[in-house]
């Protein structure tokens, strides 16, 4: 998909405060019991398409809403997740500003999550 400049430049101005996590560090994560909450930022209709197991569903337009109730905890390890790693990016960055002081973006999205594990 092609991104407006506008758009890419607002996104890289997130990432300059969100931390981005590769897929093999949260497998890691996992094998080793390190507790986060993997939360899906996308459409619900892409989340209902495919969406990586024990991920929780929390899309961009109630996130900031919504989120305290699933995650009250502002010391939480939140790791988000998009289709490519820009939505997530802006959403970490809000919840950043809301607050939440563990967030990470997953670099790649679910397209990571699908080239280690074709749908």
């Amino acid at each position: 998909m092609a991104h407006s400049p506008r758009f890419l430049n607002l996104v890289n101005d997130a990432k300059s405060r969100v931390r981005e996590v590769d897929l093999a560090t949260i497998l890691a994560w996992r094998e080793e019991g390190q507790p986060f909450t993997l939360i899906d930022v996308r459409e619900e209709s892409e989340w209902a398409e495919d969406h990586i197991p024990d991920a929780v569903y929390l899309g961009r337009g109630v996130l900031e809403r919504d989120v305290e109730a699933m995650c009250p905890d502002p010391n939480a390890r939140l790791v988000l997740y998009c289709g490519g790693g820009f939505r997530s990016a802006l959403a970490g960055d809000s919840l950043q500003r809301m607050g939440y002081g563990d967030v990470w973006s997953l670099a790649g999205g679910i397209k990571a999550w699908w080239t280690r594990s074709p749908r």
